[in-house]
């Protein structure tokens, strides 16, 4: 599998569970304020990345206060973009490097695919502090396993 192919299954991994932790939380009697800002962090992160990657030097707020609808809003617009943005990339292109300024002011430069498998990564790291987070408040998280959305069938090989 080529590294088109594996980052845009890794980013319908990343739709899929974003999808099925906004469906639990939506189920959830109230949002525990903890996971819902863990969310609106996700998604504002995403865009954050897809705005440094494309170097439009938009700000994008690291934690802001979101409710669960605009978290939503947000959620479902970034599938498309990603998808549209890998497919404008050569394998070249995936491995050259893009220069940012991370939100403490300090520049930095990675490989373009270095940062695409960060934004999953870090997603499915909060993801797992929301699925605590509504345990602890005796709720019912998303099960996000990346293997489960397979198995759902929701994550297809693609080929780009």
């Amino acid at each position: 599998m080529n590294m088109h192919a594996h980052l845009s299954r890794l980013f319908a991994y990343d739709d899929w569970a974003n999808r099925e932790v906004l469906a639990a939380l939506a189920k959830a009697p109230a949002a525990p304020p903890k996971s819902l800002k863990l969310l609106a962090h996700i998604v504002a992160v995403e865009h954050l990345w897809f705005s440094r990657l494309l170097q439009d030097g938009e700000k994008v707020a690291v934690w802001p206060d979101l409710t669960l609808a605009q978290c939503a809003t947000q959620a479902v617009a970034m599938p498309a973009l990603w998808q549209k943005y890998l497919e404008s990339l050569t394998q070249e292109q995936l491995a050259q490097t893009v220069a940012y300024v991370n939100s403490k002011g300090e520049s930095w430069t990675s490989a373009r695919q270095d940062v695409l498998l960060h934004v999953v990564m870090h997603s499915a790291y909060h993801r797992g502090q929301i699925a605590s987070d509504m345990r602890a408040a005796g709720q019912e998280p998303a099960c996000t396993d990346f293997i489960q959305g397979v198995r759902q069938g929701e994550v297809r090989s693609r080929v780009v």
